[in-house]
């Protein structure tokens, strides 16, 4: 049960952006006049957070009366109007203030008296004005929502929203068909192409037999290892289900939640009036939900970058961009990269005392391999010449503490700090790798040739330190014999083709990961029955096609029989019921599911999933341990382009794109840019259809 507060709330119903004081039977049954019910809290704590919810700004609730006969409204106590819809199916009276105890409500009903097909319509906004507090080289300032550049009012806002709704859907519609056709491309010659039947396809649950692959399996449901391979015992992908059908249905789940993780707001100083960006790009800010609610922390947007380089490279960018102000601006004490921007959100007041969440390898080696892979997929030089002296700055913490990394938290730190940690400290040699060909980039041929020398000799040393003496795995530390982990850190090695990790190391590892999956797929480590969704991806990405196809089926097979019953979690239990770990946390709804488009991300840069090898590029636009930029144009033809538009300058207050450019849109695969698109606050809309 939730917990009630006793808040007084204000609220008005507008008409259009005008206040509206008469009864239901005042009302226009013009279909263009849109009604909007605003409520807020009478006392606002701006800038406070209870719960994952803000407790400050709008709520707001329209409608219009569009095809209904009569249409009609009311406000007040919960059971009364419900009450008096169900006895009178009409709305009358007044709003009554106050309100009562029991909780205010408002309702629309819209009469459609005896038709055969209607539509209506509403939207739902959450809106913040100011959205963030932010400290930046000239001092704390409180930012505007990026819409209020775009609109300038927030009526306006609300009435383009209304009126957006074919064109959002259209672009949606456009948006999953090019998902659906990315995720064909990647899986060409290994996969049958995805249904478009809509159809629902449920496992048939079969105790032992062959598979489509002609793979032997055994299913023991005593036991928490899932699907057997008879013959020595190892995992296998669950039968019968196609691995491309799999991992839509995980991608097709991941992109909103993302997305709402983030708000869009106007750089200090800017104007917000309603007239466009004229060439302003906006800061991206990110928060850490149903954890501790930190800001754009380094270690949740890195697993969010597979879906930034897939869909939008811009997106990665803006989100990084605070980070990089703070911390050239002399606001951070410390020599390594800074955990977050502030502990909560929407407050991002830094660590001027350098106080964060300790994690100096993670977050130095996040920040440096983002920022190439920035670079990798849009080609901006001057990006890196721009930050390198905070990056350089970084890259030297990294030559003194990554190949033996002292006690300190990872990404994990659900799961305490560790010493050695052998995933840790790869992340860190690859970084270097990474900062070496900035290096080469920008024409420090100095540096990259110290930082390359120095990136090839830890791994050298790293592999003897990290394989465990079996020779079969990493270990999770160094000093751990027979422990052992996701290797996930080995994803950007791949992805950017840097050739630094041996092709033995990813033979192995895939491997090994079949010998220890379980139900709901492989264990972040060998501590405990649990797992994280982002890092099984990004391994899998890594892995050979089988332990491929055993990590993405096992995790879609988890979203149809988990228990949790909550948006999208990534960290999970690998037996019994996929439930959360008991007496742990219980993510969801976190933006990391973004790591989940590491297979698209691998397919942008022409990678392919029937490349027999784990460790095999063969397809990549980028040549191997090259430092050449994402081609676009005739000259990479197989390359997928981003499917979100790239349209992040000239915003104007009105779109000049209609339902039926999307539609063109979706025909052509979304691969052209797009103009005049703008992110909104929170907003929600759905238009009900009525036919019999």
């Amino acid at each position: 049960m939730g917990e009630y507060w006793d808040w007084q709330i204000f609220s008005d119903l507008y008409k259009g952006a005008a206040p509206f004081k008469g009864h239901s039977h005042d009302t226009t049954k013009s279909p263009d006049e849109v009604y909007s019910w605003i409520s807020r809290r009478a006392d606002q704590f701006v800038f406070g957070d209870m719960g994952d919810f803000p407790q400050w700004g709008n709520f707001s609730y329209s409608t219009s009366p569009m095809e209904a006969a009569s249409f009609s409204f009311k406000q007040g106590l919960t059971d009364s109007v419900r009450f008096e819809y169900l006895n009178k199916l009409t709305l009358t009276g007044p709003a009554p203030r106050p309100f009562g105890n029991r909780g205010p409500i408002f309702a629309f009903a819209h009469d459609f008296d005896s038709v055969s097909k209607a539509s209506v319509r509403y939207t739902v906004g959450s809106i913040q004005d100011p959205v963030v507090k932010y400290m930046h080289a000239g001092g704390m300032a409180e930012l505007a929502p990026w819409w209020r550049k775009c609109y300038g009012e927030l009526h306006e806002m609300i009435h383009f929203h209304w009126d957006d709704f074919h064109e959002a859907q259209a672009l949606g519609g456009a948006f999953e068909a090019q998902l659906k056709a990315d995720i064909n491309t990647f899986y060409e010659g290994a996969e049958h192409p995805i249904r478009t039947d809509n159809a629902l396809r449920k496992f048939q649950s079969m105790a032992n037999g062959t598979d489509q692959y002609g793979q032997q399996y055994e299913f023991d449901s005593d036991t928490a290892y899932g699907f057997l391979n008879p013959n020595n015992s190892s995992g296998v992908a669950v039968p019968f289900i196609s691995e491309a059908e799999s991992y839509y249905a995980i991608v097709a789940l991941s992109a909103r939640q993302v997305m709402g993780a983030y708000v869009y707001a106007v750089p200090p100083g800017e104007s917000s009036d309603g007239k466009g960006s004229n060439g302003s790009k906006p800061l991206m800010f990110q928060k850490e939900i149903s954890s501790n609610g930190n800001m754009n922390t380094v270690d949740v947007i890195y697993p969010v970058s597979p879906f930034f380089l897939y869909a939008n490279p811009e997106m990665l960018r803006y989100v990084l961009q605070p980070l990089f102000e703070i911390q050239e601006a002399n606001l951070y004490p410390q020599g390594y990269c800074m955990h977050d921007i502030g502990a909560r959100f929407p407050n991002a007041t830094g660590h001027v005392m350098g106080d964060d969440e300790y994690m100096p390898v993670e977050e130095s080696g996040n920040i440096i391999l983002m920022s190439y892979a920035y670079y990798k997929f849009t080609g901006d030089v001057d990006y890196l010449r721009l930050h390198y002296p905070l990056l350089i700055q970084f890259a030297q913490y990294l030559v003194r503490f990554s190949l033996i990394p002292a006690v300190q938290f990872s990404t994990d730190d659900f799961a305490g700090t560790l010493a050695n940690q052998t995933n840790l400290a790869l992340k860190g040699i690859v970084g270097l790798q990474a900062m070496a060909s900035i290096a080469r980039v920008i024409e420090e041929s100095e540096d990259a040739a110290f930082l390359s020398t120095t990136a090839r000799e830890y791994y050298q040393k790293w592999e003897e330190l990290a394989i465990d003496p079996s020779g079969k795995h990493t270990m999770l530390a160094y000093q751990w014999r027979s422990s052992w982990g996701l290797l996930y850190n080995i994803f950007y090695d791949k992805l950017l083709n840097m050739g630094l990790a041996s092709p033995a190391l990813y033979e192995m590892q895939s491997s090994w990961y079949e010998t220890v999956s379980q139900a709901f797929g492989v264990p972040l480590d060998s501590r405990a029955a649990l797992t994280k969704s982002d890092w099984a991806v990004w391994a899998a990405a890594g892995s050979g096609p089988a332990t491929r196809r055993l990590v993405v089926n096992a995790l879609a097979y988890w979203l149809n029989e988990t228990a949790t019953e909550h948006p999208f979690g990534d960290l999970f239990m690998t037996t019994g019921s996929g439930d959360y770990p008991p007496g742990g946390a219980a993510f969801k709804a976190r933006p990391v599911a973004g790591g989940h488009y590491a297979l698209l991300a691998l397919g942008r840069t022409g990678q392919r999933a029937r490349t027999p090898a784990a460790g095999d590029t063969a397809g990549s636009v980028f040549k191997r341990n090259g430092t050449g930029a994402l081609v676009a144009g005739p000259d990479a033809a197989d390359v997928p382009g981003p499917p979100i538009p790239l349209a992040t300058n000239n915003f104007v207050n009105v779109s000049d794109t209609t339902a039926d450019d999307a539609a063109a849109a979706a025909a052509q695969g979304m691969r052209q840019v797009k103009r005049e698109r703008v992110v909104r606050n929170s907003g929600v809309e759905g238009q009900l259809d009525l036919e019999h």
